[in-house]
């Protein structure tokens, strides 16, 4: 009996001092990680147990505020949540460096700003991390080579020829100039082309309702409204929510879409044979299903259909409306610069003349070379997304010695890093010629980062900048774009850019020939 205590006392005191040595290991990390984040500034905060809660708000203001930290701090700063929860913020080349170019496997995505997304998107590239997210990456980059995008091209401009139409009936036979929110339309227009371009589906979006539409527009409203609410960030409270039930419907219809395609697809090619439904499709154009469905790596893997449907999902979600949003605030840009759109206007009607038909072609896109600083200049001053998340695994170091503490969320501020005086001088200005040949010459790659940048930046990045110059090519030659100036925007950054009440313009419908 003694014994048997002997030996229950010694386990006990074993277990104690496991768990005073995990404590002291604790204490002791976190000591160092508070030493280093004191070694970059803190701007003033409400105090130890507030921390800087709220003050960071996504709006006008916090995009101002963002302005200021980067032209204040210039490499970054630290930023507390809460007493237990601090964020460095970055927004300098020299800060972004370790955390941007750091092995995927090092600075994963951190979980608490992507983790709403999970239910919807599932472990498609934006969200998934480790030997999944390599072997994704590696299947996935042939679909974004450049003889894949040149087929997309011919659908590019049929939906600006849509949305263009639309404006036209909207001006009426006179064509007087007519005030219109271009970002729903853009939305619109973005969403048409990658459904055809993934899916090879005819939905008529642009003219006519979809329901598989209207569930990822309401997606997309309902993540943003979801990170404004503290109680919905538990899943089993936000479920019993009325936007919980409204999330979890659309994502059922989405989900359904996506799989019905994918097991169509995958039918097809398992009774026809590979070889055989090559042979049917050669000389055509494929889609990302198709190419998803004959993907394989080295080893011979092949994706599963759930595999292939969270890529289409994260493709339709992460191509819509980033690029819509780049877009938009082009318009809005040229709107506010009309020396700027007319030289874009003049650069395209010269390309465009004496052809039978309005379309821009794949060899083009190289000859616009004024539009393409053009669309450089405002995804600098208005990027789609102003910041992305990262949570290190392990310490990195930066240039100057400093170190980013493993377990430490950093926020790379795109929009801070694009608003940097030391980087940009007058950032506020609107100056396409920045990104001429010989003022490019000596920038820093990493002080201009719209499509993020390293190991996880953003694998459709040719095809948004392919879809960017042929909507802004045709509408610049076939309207005059001005400011409504009864309605100036506010910007709101959410999962995109925004505006609180929708990005206004008048389009003026041009002759032909004009």
């Amino acid at each position: 009996m003694a014994a048997a205590v002997a030996l229950a006392l010694l386990a006990l005191l074993a277990l104690a001092l496991r768990c005073l040595r995990g404590s002291l290991s604790l204490l002791t990390r976190a000591r160092d990680t508070c030493g280093h984040l004191r070694r970059f500034p803190r701007p003033p905060w409400r105090g130890w147990v507030l921390g800087h809660t709220g003050m960071a708000k996504s709006t006008e203001e916090g995009l101002q505020q963002a302005e200021a930290l980067a032209e204040r701090y210039r490499r970054g700063c630290q930023w507390w949540l809460l007493p237990w929860l601090p964020v460095l913020r970055l927004f300098h080349p020299d800060t972004l460096r370790p955390v941007l170019t750091a092995a995927a496997s090092i600075a994963p995505k951190d979980e608490l700003f992507y983790g709403f997304l999970k239910p919807w998107l599932g472990d498609g590239l934006l969200l998934s991390h480790g030997r999944k997210w390599m072997q994704h990456r590696r299947l996935l980059t042939p679909a974004f080579h450049g003889e894949l995008l040149k087929s997309y091209l011919g659908i590019f401009n049929q939906s600006t020829h849509v949305m263009h139409d639309k404006w036209r009936a909207a001006a009426g036979p006179m064509g007087a100039a007519v005030a219109l929110e271009v970002l729903d339309q853009l939305s619109l227009l973005t969403l048409d082309s990658l459904q055809r371009c993934i899916f090879s589906h005819e939905s008529h979006c642009q003219q006519q309702p979809s329901e598989y539409i209207k569930a990822i527009l309401e997606l997309s409203k309902l993540v943003v409204r979801r990170q404004q609410h503290l109680l919905h960030y538990s899943w089993w409270l936000y479920r019993l929510s009325g936007d919980g039930r409204r999330f979890t419907q659309a994502c059922a219809t989405v989900h359904g879409f996506t799989a019905a395609v994918v097991q169509r697809r995958r039918q097809a090619l398992q009774r026809l044979g590979h070889q055989a439904w090559l042979d049917q499709h050669r000389g055509q154009r494929m889609d990302f299903i198709d190419l998803l469905l004959l993907a394989k790596d080295e080893d011979g893997n092949t994706l599963s259909d759930e595999d292939i449907a969270a890529e289409a999902n994260t493709f339709m979600f992460a191509g819509h409306d980033t690029t819509a949003s780049g877009l938009a605030w082009l318009f809005y840009n040229l709107a506010c610069h009309q020396q700027h759109q007319d030289c874009c206007r003049q650069e395209v009607q010269e390309l465009l003349k004496g052809r039978d038909v309005e379309d821009i072609e794949w060899e083009d896109l190289a000859r616009l070379p004024f539009t393409t600083m053009c669309i450089k200049e405002s995804l600098r001053l208005h990027p789609p997304v102003t910041a992305v998340s990262r949570r290190c695994n392990q310490d990195l170091a930066t240039h100057d010695g400093r170190i980013i503490p493993k377990g430490v969320i950093c926020l790379m501020s795109i929009y801070g890093t694009h608003h940097n005086p030391e980087m940009w001088p007058d950032p506020q200005v609107y100056n396409p010629l920045r990104f001429s040949p010989e003022n490019s010459q000596g920038q820093p790659p990493l002080a201009f980062i719209p499509f993020s940048a390293g190991p996880r930046n953003c694998i459709g990045q040719r095809f948004a900048m392919a879809e960017m110059k042929v909507v802004a090519a045709l509408t610049v030659a076939r309207f005059r774009i001005r400011l409504d100036t009864a309605r100036p925007p506010r910007r709101k950054p959410e999962l995109i850019l925004r505006t609180e009440d929708g990005l206004w313009l008048l389009l003026e419908p041009l002759p032909k020939g004009a």
